[in-house]
């Protein structure tokens, strides 16, 4: 169910204006989508309800200088986002965990060790039972932060290249490697035994 650009208008002008019930309507419409991209990234319930407070209040306070260029509910995405990087970044430093093993090998003559199987895409598309998607979902959380985040925010929440190093703070290029060494990891992680 979205919201048309002209009821977002209308939504942007009640907000403006301080009227108690736009910003009920905003947080009905939005906390859902924002609760569960705040989830991916944090993997905690606690942590994700506090970082989509953070996010209201921070839209909120930043109402004023909102330029309306996007629909108020890819602003607060991107502000829910933010707000569950910076959590990331503010716990307790712990030494990322190395990937290594989960890439692939390649041999001297350039072959690789151990033959890729077939991942195509439409072979994700395929994967409907809750349990096949609760375990990918848990090989995404084995993940080292570096790689899970860009992980979650190219290929779940479809932000491009340039938007997610943005968003991180990293070059482009920076973004396309992680992204790749995550898939391979990823991919390591789902292949069975």
């Amino acid at each position: 169910m979205g919201v048309s650009p002209s009821q977002d208008a209308e939504l942007l002008k009640a907000l403006r204006e301080g009227r108690e019930e736009a910003f009920e309507t905003l947080v009905r419409l939005h906390s859902g989508r924002m609760l569960s991209v705040c989830r991916r990234i944090l993997r905690s319930d606690e942590e994700a309800k506090d970082a989509v407070q953070e996010a209201f209040i921070s839209a909120f306070r930043g109402l004023a200088t909102f330029e309306g260029t996007s629909l108020l509910g890819t602003w607060l995405h991107r502000i829910a986002v933010n707000a569950s990087l910076m959590r990331l970044r503010s716990r307790k430093r712990r030494p990322e965990e190395s990937i290594e093993e989960l890439l692939p090998a390649f041999k001297d003559d350039g072959h690789a060790r151990i033959e890729p199987r077939d991942f195509s895409p439409s072979a994700l598309q395929q994967v409907e039972s809750r349990e096949t998607r609760e375990f990918v979902r848990s090989c995404i959380d084995r993940l080292p932060d570096m790689y899970r985040v860009v992980l979650l925010l190219r290929d779940i929440e479809e932000l491009d290249t340039e938007g997610t190093a943005t968003m991180l703070g990293i070059s482009q290029a920076a973004v396309k490697t992680r992204l790749h060494r995550a898939r391979q990891a990823l991919k390591a992680l789902l292949e069975p035994s």
